[in-house]
């Protein structure tokens, strides 16, 4: 099984919407934020429920932020957004030093013990009380968090070495915003592991997003806009973030003009985006589901805009943009021909057939830093 067929499993089974792997910071964090209000707008959240989540979640990313051990290991910051039956699931974990557990542990559980009135009496005697420094007040970051949906904190640590320990906080919410104990009524711990292996998978890969869900034009936006906000944080250079904006822009564009309806997506595989940083070069991986009658046509359009070098693409295209019309739109040339331009690489695609209506359609787009 090749990676994107195992982050697509991954995906399904664990119902995973969107996984960001890297430093967190005030200024990504918008994106990160807004990308799940987005998603959350198509849902049956209340209002209320949304306003809930959104502030849970905000905390718990100034939390990473505030909390990073290095920045070497800031880069093993992982934030996880997956649905429920009737809520969401939020996952944050960051490299801690395995010496700050016991304490850290201590607040949790007590946090844990406490219903909803103690909560709010507790979190308005710290915040009278406490000393508020640059990493927060004493537990007040996590007292916080438990106020905003009412119920008690998921977490885990796993040890990396002798000295350092990944740290996992978990919420999940119903339609409400009010938190539900991942282990229901049972005494047994929340774990930490899939959230730990997905890193790992990601770190391996050198994938530092990924996004599976239903394409909608906010969606892509918010998409489009996080991955700006990283270029931007990454001081990558002024032509190389045009070249990137423009083929994920296209690639999105793309998914949405091929994809099907939501029954069928929901069945047999849902939209995927994966970006990754391979040394100097990104690459853009997508992934969805389209009809089998489309696939001889796409085919044969890439395979076409894969024979042409540099210059008779542009030719090509300059062909393609003078005869396009408002009919031929869909079934034009004009983005993939783009996306071959702005990258300065051939499209790499497979189309793996699901029955005898759909196949699921990867494409691979490499971005080189050097091409001009």
């Amino acid at each position: 099984m090749d990676t994107i067929d195992q982050i697509r499993e991954k995906m399904r089974e664990e119902n995973l919407l969107f996984v960001y792997r890297g430093v967190i910071t005030s200024e990504n964090s918008v994106p990160l934020l807004l990308l799940l209000e987005k998603e959350m707008e198509r849902s049956e959240f209340s209002y209320l429920g949304r306003k809930r989540l959104f502030m849970f979640v905000l905390e718990s990313l100034q939390n990473v932020s505030r909390h990073k051990d290095s920045c070497d290991t800031a880069a093993m910051s992982i934030v996880v957004y997956s649905k429920t039956d009737g809520g969401y699931s939020v996952s944050t974990g960051n490299v801690i030093s395995s010496s700050n557990i016991p304490d850290l542990k201590e607040r949790l559980d007590g946090i844990n013990k406490l219903n909803v009135d103690e909560i709010r009496s507790v979190y308005r005697r710290m915040l009278s009380n406490s000393k508020i420094s640059s990493k927060g007040g004493a537990g007040l970051g996590l007292i916080e968090m438990a106020k905003k949906t009412g119920n008690r904190l998921d977490y885990d640590f796993l040890e990396i070495d002798d000295e350092k320990s990944y740290f996992i906080l978990n919420k999940t919410v119903d339609s409400e915003g009010m938190g539900l104990h991942q282990a229901g009524d049972r005494q047994k711990s929340f774990r930490g592991d899939s959230v730990a292996n997905l890193e790992k998978l990601m770190t391996a890969n050198n994938i530092y997003m990924i996004w599976s869900g239903r394409i909608t034009s906010d969606i892509g936006e918010e998409v489009i806009s996080f991955n700006e906000t990283k270029l931007l944080e990454d001081m990558i250079d002024s032509t190389v973030r045009r070249r990137v904006f423009s083929v994920l822009v296209e690639t999105m564009e793309n998914m949405s003009k091929y994809g099907v309806e939501k029954q069928a997506e929901d069945l047999y595989g849902m939209p995927v985006v994966i970006l990754k940083l391979e040394g100097q070069d990104y690459r853009l991986t997508t992934g969805n589901l389209i009809r089998n009658e489309e696939v001889p046509v796409l085919k044969e359009k890439i395979d076409t805009i894969n024979r042409y070098n540099r210059d008779d693409l542009k030719d090509f295209y300059r062909k393609s943009l003078s005869e396009q019309t408002v009919e031929s739109e869909r079934t034009g040339n004009m983005g993939l021909i783009d996306m071959a331009r702005k990258s300065g690489a051939k499209l790499g695609y497979r189309f793996d057939t699901i029955n005898e209506t759909y196949s699921y359609f990867n494409m691979t787009v490499p971005i080189n830093r050097n091409f001009e």
